[in-house]
């Protein structure tokens, strides 16, 4: 064993035998229970961050735990290849997007085996390789056939600078997610799938997620956002239309002073067509098309109205209230149509009051009486109705379902529940991305590519201009094709999918890598599916993670799996700051991965991440960490270097007689042990885990600094037990040391150790004592001793006595095996 430890030399050698030795590969067996540990796959951007050495890192201690605790893993990795950025490089750089690509992933693989990482590569997946973008294809097609799949013409998010279409979760204020972009509105022909369909289901099974962080439930409840209600039907004066609003408040419908409709809405046009506000309304309504749904509504945004000089007929009162149009209202939510509440709806008010509508109490709280011309602001409590006919006098709640029962007997509406949820946009105006499988033809109409026909592949001939349309429009060998129903001239469908759609079923794709006949073998789904645990970050609450719970009931429906959730335990690490900030080239706060491991290694890496901070919450990136943890593994490699060469042929220790300073080793060693298994397996604490390991090795310099005839079987044991339990954290390291302890197996391939709950038997314990709750002196008295046994032993000590001399007792309060506390005055 060398004495210097030389990480340099240790990693690349441990990683040569694993790979050699296919360490971490897993097949099937019905011998050991299965455990499915899987980290969110990343985009092969070129190189690791911190964020992925953190999500790694988490993945790799549990899947490594696991193993040792018996169980087969399935651990495995793979690339979310498809999009954007290969685009634009290709653009920038003159490089095609699979070069870019492909380039990417070899040296983000290379990294990731630098790290240590128990990853089966031959499980490896990138989703944008022919062989898997088939079956990304093929699951189109069954969602077509389901009539899940299907194309309409809508105004969608569209940012100028990616030149595609966005979907609402990738606005962000109004911005593109990935450039920033101010997102504007286009019609175009798109591609939806109909999650709307499973908007219930997806609502409902969240509570069979009892394994997930509570806010990600909360956070999908949200976007989902179910609400119970009523339609109304409104007439239109003068006209046969009428309008339809969804309200969740028909209690208030007494109360309704205006209208206001979508600028988008079809009936529009309509009724200003020859009136003096018809510019006015078609100027307003074209200028809305620049600006995306988040900027309309959001919170911030000045609500903005323009009278259409249209009238809605009230159906309970008769009255008639002016049509207005605003940029609040989308046309996609809802029915595009909304009536004006001001006394009870904030917003309504304050739109009311710019605009000089009238305001009419029709709650009024108990004990006040409200005037809507006097009001600064809108009642939303509840209260008894007013103003509101055969219904006065009744509790709003109560009123609630009266109005919406007569609405519903007069045919005036009906009780519905909403969503706010939108059906998935996935069509994508650009190169890098699975083909859509659908063909035009003028005879047809549109046809689905035949299934033994895929992959429809991307052509490698194409040609990428800056901001212009995908280059597959303009690909004339791609585009021109025949029909495979008529055998006529039909047209390929331009529009690559969302990326999203690829990383809704790659977890079920590791199952079966390399199947050529099926997306999945369904006999493999089922023995590996559900993901035991799932580790990412919380970003993807509600994109890829509701995406693929949507994909999964789906695939449950179609009789293709065995499960409808694929997610039981999820794990969301927190962010990798620096001096407070997230990490990012333009704040110049960026740390190298590839150069924290050159020069302390890759276990220093792993071990400062995983110690610095619980696993879910943001960790604070600290250069004297990173000193801090390799000077810890210097100090592990120290101790087994100093007592290796006297454990040759000795064995652990099994039994027998010990001296104090033994037993109280051993019994610090089990203690640790206890800890440490119960902080991974119970709580993913691995700080406190690490934290435990770093006292245990305290203690063993302390006793083989006071200790001059050490029990080498006892010694045998702690530095094997120690080993064994840095192991899921730091992998290099440990394999040489237990090399070192003189076994050949590998560490990886050992049982985790089970607790000697008879070592963990104190023979002493440390009483604090106090006096009026200050620390006065410390005294060890022997393990078992009853609670008036510990309080006469304080009271005897000559100390405590002095501190007595001349005061009264008033009471003495002792917390068993802990403290004894002398009250005197």
């Amino acid at each position: 064993m060398e004495q210097r430890y030389n990480f340099a030399e240790i990693e690349p050698k441990w990683q040569a035998r694993w790979a050699e030795e296919k360490l971490y590969r897993v097949e099937e067996s019905q011998d050991k229970p299965k455990y499915y540990c899987l980290e969110m796959f990343p985009y092969p951007s070129g190189n690791l961050h911190m964020g992925h050495v953190r999500n790694y890192s988490i993945g790799d201690v549990v899947a490594r735990f696991k193993t040792m605790q018996g169980y087969q893993v399935l651990h495995p990795m793979g690339w979310d290849a498809f999009g954007l950025p290969a685009e634009n490089a290709a653009i920038k750089h003159g490089i095609h997007p699979a070069t870019w690509t492909w380039s990417n992933i070899d040296n983000m693989r290379r990294q990731l085996k630098g790290m240590g990482i128990s990853y089966d590569w031959d499980r490896e997946v990138s989703t944008c390789h022919p062989g898997y973008y088939r079956w990304t294809q093929w699951l189109f097609l069954q969602f077509f056939k389901k009539g899940l799949a299907y194309k309409k013409k809508s105004a969608v998010n569209w940012c100028p600078s990616c030149a595609t279409v966005l979907a609402n979760e990738q606005v962000v204020d109004g911005h593109c997610e990935r450039c920033d972009s101010q997102v504007t509105k286009k019609d175009l022909e798109q591609w939806f799938l109909r999650i709307t369909d499973y908007a219930e289901r997806l609502l409902n099974d969240l509570e069979k997620l009892t394994g997930w962080p509570e806010k990600v439930k909360i956070m999908q409840e949200n976007w989902i956002g179910r609400s119970e209600g009523v339609e109304i039907t409104f007439g239109i004066k003068g006209r046969e239309e009428t309008i339809t609003v969804y309200t969740t408040r028909p209690d208030t419908i007494f109360g309704v002073t205006y209208m206001v409709l979508a600028p988008e809405h079809p009936l529009v046009p309509e009724l200003v067509k020859g009136q003096p506000q018809e510019a006015e309304v078609m100027a307003f309504r074209e200028r809305m098309k620049t600006l995306s749904e988040i900027a309309r509504t959001s919170t911030e945004a000045e609500k903005e109205g323009v009278f259409t000089g249209a009238y809605a007929v009230n159906p309970l009162t008769g009255k008639e209230v002016p049509i207005l149009i605003a940029n609040y209202v989308l046309l996609d939510y809802g029915t595009g149509a909304v009536m004006g509440v001001p006394a009870h709806d904030q917003r309504d008010f304050e739109f009311a009051r710019k605009y000089k509508l009238p305001v009419v109490v029709v709650i009024q709280p108990e004990g006040e009486e409200l005037d809507g011309a006097s009001m600064t602001a809108a009642y939303a409590g509840e209260g008894k109705l007013v103003n509101s006919g055969e219904f006065n006098g009744l509790p709003n709640e109560e009123a609630w379902d009266r109005i919406a029962e007569t609405i519903e007997a007069r045919g005036l509406g009906r009780k519905r529940v909403n969503y706010r949820l939108r059906d998935w946009l996935i069509s994508r105006q650009r190169y890098w991305g699975a083909p859509i499988p659908i063909v035009y033809c003028d005879s047809c109409g549109i046809v689905p590519v035949p299934e033994e026909q895929l992959p429809v592949l991307l052509p490698e001939n194409v040609d990428f201009k800056p901001g212009g349309q995908s280059p597959l429009a303009e690909c004339e060998e791609f585009v021109h094709t025949t029909c495979p129903q008529c055998g006529g001239a039909a047209r390929r469908e331009t529009d690559t999918m969302d990326t999203f759609i690829c990383s809704s079923w790659y977890f079920l794709r590791y199952t079966t890598p390399r199947a050529t006949d099926v997306p999945f073998a369904k006999e493999l789904v089922d023995f590996w599916m559900p993901v035991d645990q799932y580790i990412g970050g919380v970003e993807h609450a509600i994109l890829h993670l509701l995406y693929s719970r949507f994909f999964t009931k789906v695939l449950y429906d179609l009789g293709l799996v065995s499960v409808d959730e694929p997610f039981t335990n999820l794990l969301t690490q927190g962010m990798v700051l620096k001096d407070g900030a997230k990490m990012s080239k333009s704040r110049g706060n960026v740390v190298s991965p590839e150069e924290i491991m050159a020069k302390y290694g890759a276990d220093t890496a792993r071990l400062f991440i995983l110690f610095a901070a619980p696993p879910e919450r943001d960790l604070e990136w600290s250069d004297q960490g990173v000193e801090g943890a390799y000077r810890f593994l210097n100090r592990v490699w120290r101790l087994v270097h100093h007592y290796h060469q006297n454990l040759a042929g000795v064995s652990a220790y099994q039994g027998g007689e010990l001296r104090a300073e033994d037993k109280e080793l051993r019994r610090q060693l089990h203690a640790t042990l206890k800890k440490v298994t119960d902080d991974i397996s119970q709580r993913f604490n691995f700080n406190t885990a690490i934290s435990a390991i770093m006292e245990l090795v305290n203690g063993l310099y302390s006793y083989k600094d006071k200790v001059t005839e050490p029990n080498l079987a006892v010694v045998k044991e702690a530095l094997e037990l120690l080993v064994i339990m840095l192991a899921p954290f730091a992998p290099h390291i440990t394999e040489e040391l237990w090399q070192a302890l003189g076994h050949t197996d590998s560490v990886h391939r050992q049982s985790w150790p089970r607790v000697d709950e008879q070592a963990l038997v104190a023979e002493e314990i440390t009483l604090v004592v106090q006096i009026n709750g200050k620390v006065r002196d410390r005294v060890n008295v022997p393990a078992g001793l009853s609670v008036q046994e510990q309080q006469e032993a304080v009271l005897a000590l000559p100390k405590v006595k002095s501190w007595l001399e001349g005061k009264t007792v008033v009471k003495v309060i002792p917390v068993p095996n802990k403290l004894v506390n002398i009250v005197i005055k």
